[in-house]
């Protein structure tokens, strides 16, 4: 399979690119090479061939999740320079937009 410099052409007008004479022809040339490696790939891949996500078995290295004690909110707001209806109070940094 081929592209042609028609086809670029029709691309880069779809993708809104302004796109050279001299840049069609390396497009294409370029397009060309990725379906080509696309096809091959399509080629190898077989039905007796699970899919799979990674090429090498994942273990997971995190720890088991385990409830332990927390703050309360009262405690946690104790040391907060400022705290309304039990939130933390900060400088607003946006302004609302009209």
């Amino acid at each position: 399979m081929t592209i042609s410099r028609e086809e670029v052409a029709h691309l880069a007008r779809l993708s809104r690119l302004a796109v050279t004479e001299q840049e069609l022809d390396r497009f294409a040339g370029q397009l060309d090479v990725i379906l080509q490696a696309v096809a091959r790939v399509g080629e190898v891949a077989a039905d007796d061939i699970p899919p799979t996500s990674h090429a090498v078995p994942l273990t997971n290295v995190y720890r088991d999740d385990v409830p332990t004690p927390c703050l309360t909110q009262e405690e946690a707001l104790s040391g907060a320079p400022d705290a309304f209806e039990g939130r933390f109070r900060v400088p607003r940094i946006l302004d609302e937009e009209d």
